[in-house]
């Protein structure tokens, strides 16, 4: 059932309602992995959470978030779940490594369906390697897969993609700094565009159990309150894992024996409950959300936001295809969309029930802040 008080908290974690961080950086750092295959969705995500003091208006808090990837502080991988994340650079190595295995794997064994197999995929590597290596920023994926092309790897029909998402699930590949021509990030080789030290074995002595605690403490930092199996079900780590390092967490997190969810124990960080309090109505306040927030993402049941019945409108036919949601007082009460060519767009509203007139002006002006990609 929708409950706002859980949601406020999740707003205020996250930093939506009060959005409290100075960098992109700061933002793909604190959310630790932020869904990104809808590339303009995920810029607008991170932008949405950065303070209004570096980012006094949309389009620069969109140039924030393009300068970041061109400098190398934020990149986005394949690092989870068989899914592009937008992360900080010296998280994605060590998050592929503990979490990209069985998604690997998976994609290997589904390679014959595609008419592919082991060599033609390490000819790829070395084409990509050598391509990206002239190239001190990488090249566009365009480039790249008219390059496999030439070279006799035929990428249509979703080869050059399974190819090009199992190179970054493998730790050689990342996507790296923006290209405007391209409207995306360029490929790029994640040994020289990722900074050093940040593998397993280097930043975690080897040890995955430690590795698995960081990320359990980084997403119940930045989601909580969540459950134990909420960071298994986001990050595909086994549930005994994330159990098994817990304890070493205890001191670093905060919970209540009363704060549950269906049986589970809700964990979030210290302090929280007095930063959803100094909120006050910020909490309430109407946003609109690209379709893949982690607000909406992050979680595995969104039925705290969303009442069961309204579901199919948020994903129309549970086909992992998410519409953009308007949240008022700790609800979705809808989707938004833009219709009309460049230039000319316009905004509409469509409510799972009539909304009252005040929301729709509240909507209409958090659409001209929005911070689109593009006109």
């Amino acid at each position: 059932m929708v409950d706002p008080s859980l949601v406020a908290r999740r707003l205020v974690a996250q930093g939506l309602a009060i959005r409290p961080f100075g960098t992109a950086h700061d933002v793909a750092r604190a959310q630790l992995a932020m869904q990104g295959q809808d590339l303009p969705g995920v810029i607008a995500s991170i932008a949405l959470r950065l303070s209004p003091e570096v980012a006094p208006s949309a389009q620069v808090a969109v140039a924030a978030v393009l300068a970041a990837f061109d400098e190398g502080t934020i990149v986005r991988g394949y690092p989870m779940r068989g899914t592009v994340f937008a992360v900080a650079a010296e998280d994605l190595r060590w998050i592929t490594e503990l979490c990209a295995g069985a998604p690997a794997r998976a994609q290997e064994r589904r390679r014959g369906q595609l008419g592919l197999d082991d060599e033609q995929v390490d000819r790829a590597r070395t084409l990509l390697e050598s391509a990206a290596g002239e190239r001190t920023r990488g090249l566009s994926r365009e480039d790249l897969f008219a390059l496999w092309e030439r070279e006799g790897l035929a990428p249509a029909r979703g080869r050059g993609y399974h190819v090009l998402s199992y190179l970054m699930a493998t730790g050689v590949a990342a996507y790296g700094p923006w290209n405007p021509q391209a409207q995306s990030n360029d490929v790029v080789l994640a040994e020289t565009w990722l900074p050093l030290g940040t593998s397993i074995a280097e930043r975690f002595g080897g040890d995955t159990d430690t590795a698995a605690a960081e990320l359990l403490l980084r997403y119940l930092t930045g989601h909580g309150p969540a459950t134990l199996r909420d960071a298994a079900w986001w990050s595909k780590l086994p549930l005994t894992t994330l159990r098994r390092v817990l304890p070493s967490l205890r001191g670093e997190l905060e919970t209540d024996p009363a704060a549950t969810v269906a049986g589970e124990e809700l964990w979030w960080r210290p302090g929280l409950l007095d930063e959803v309090a100094a909120a006050g109505s910020a909490v309430d306040r109407l946003h609109l959300l690209p379709g893949f927030d982690e607000i909406v993402l992050g979680y595995p049941d969104r039925t705290a936001l969303v009442p069961e019945e309204h579901l199919d409108a948020l994903v129309p036919g549970n086909n992992g295809v998410f519409q953009r949601a308007v949240l008022r007082r700790g609800r979705i009460v809808g989707t938004w969309r833009r219709t009309g060519p460049p230039g000319r767009r316009a905004f509409a509203v469509d409510g799972f029930r009539t909304l009252p007139a005040i929301a729709l002006r509240e909507a209409t002006s958090a659409h001209g802040r929005f911070p689109h990609l593009g006109s």
